[in-house]
């Protein structure tokens, strides 16, 4: 089992190098139609290709085109790696593992129930003494997709990680501001329907990401659902809320039922959990490096700039 789960997880490395090249190659077979089409100079890095690829541009249809297209309207490049990651995002309903640290505190195993109650179809687990190896085999061989542990700080929730499954990506953000259910001032009842989900301000390619990893914990709602959940982006801090509400017919009230807290992200690796250490780092929060050159995304061309993140 072991062997097989290691052949799996390279051949899909190996599609994801694959698609990636392809992706390049898509990408500057752009930039040279539109100087060609446009009359412009043709930028530096492509003139001792230019040849090669006009020629190739001449065999090629409108179906790379439209592809590409489609694959910015819906915030990814159709045909990339992360068609594999999600492939049955929305299809089946997701199924969600929580975990906490070693040694849990009173306060994170109650911050872990209620976040039990906000994921629909999530499970709480107990984390003993028990390896991320193990719990990852565990979770496959169960058909979890995705895995989330909470990490804490002298009682007080700093970290989580969401790991999807079974070959990444994770994600790893810090937690702050923390308010647990019950803290919160004139509570609600909490309800069990499938949350709306509401992404306020996750304008470029990386927010289109952390939407992607965090959406797709939550299955798809129905129309009547009176539950909405808020992921709200403030200068790279996402303010988690969750609310119900009631709809007469002149107004809307909203109903807070917790609890809330701020994510951050900070990393994105090409992996899951017990690969962490030889994994790729997709993007990395770098905030004390001075020059924006620096400060690029880590894998991708075009860079995304760390002080305008999402």
């Amino acid at each position: 089992m072991l062997r097989r789960q290691a052949r799996l997880r390279r051949e899909y490395l190996y599609r994801k190098a694959k698609e990636e090249k392809q992706r390049s190659i898509q990408d500057k077979k752009d930039r040279l139609k539109r100087s060609l089409d446009n009359n412009l100079p043709i930028a530096t890095d492509l003139k001792r290709d230019a040849i090669r690829l006009q020629k190739k541009i001449e065999w090629d249809d409108k179906g790379a085109q439209v592809a590409a297209a489609v694959g910015d309207e819906s915030g990814g490049a159709a045909g990339t790696h992360e068609d594999d990651e999600y492939r049955w995002a929305g299809v089946e309903d997701p199924k969600v593992m929580i975990t906490t640290s070693r040694d849990p505190s009173s306060r994170l195993k109650m911050f872990v129930k209620e976040l039990r109650l906000v994921i629909p179809n999530s499970q709480r687990m107990n984390r003993g003494n028990y390896e991320m190896k193990q719990l990852m085999h565990a979770c496959r061989a169960n058909n979890v997709t995705d895995f989330i542990v909470v990490h804490e700080h002298r009682g007080v929730p700093d970290a989580l990680l969401v790991c999807h499954l079974p070959y990444g990506p994770t994600a790893y953000f810090t937690l702050s501001d923390v308010i647990m259910r019950h803290d919160v001032p004139d509570i609600g009842t909490m309800t069990e329907q499938y949350p709306h989900l509401v992404f306020h301000n996750f304008k470029n390619k990386l927010g289109t990401r952390v939407t992607n990893i965090l959406k797709y914990l939550f299955p798809v709602p129905k129309e009547d659902s009176k539950r909405v959940i808020t992921f709200a982006n403030h200068d790279d801090y996402i303010a988690f809320r969750h609310h119900t509400y009631i709809r007469d017919k002149q107004n809307v009230e909203l109903k807070e039922i917790g609890p809330r807290f701020q994510l951050r992200l900070y990393e994105i690796k090409l992996c899951t959990l017990e690969n962490e250490g030889a994994a790729d780092t997709e993007w990395a929060l770098r905030p004390y490096m001075n020059t924006a050159a620096k400060r690029r995304f880590l894998s991708d061309e075009d860079g995304w700039q760390q002080e305008d993140d999402f």
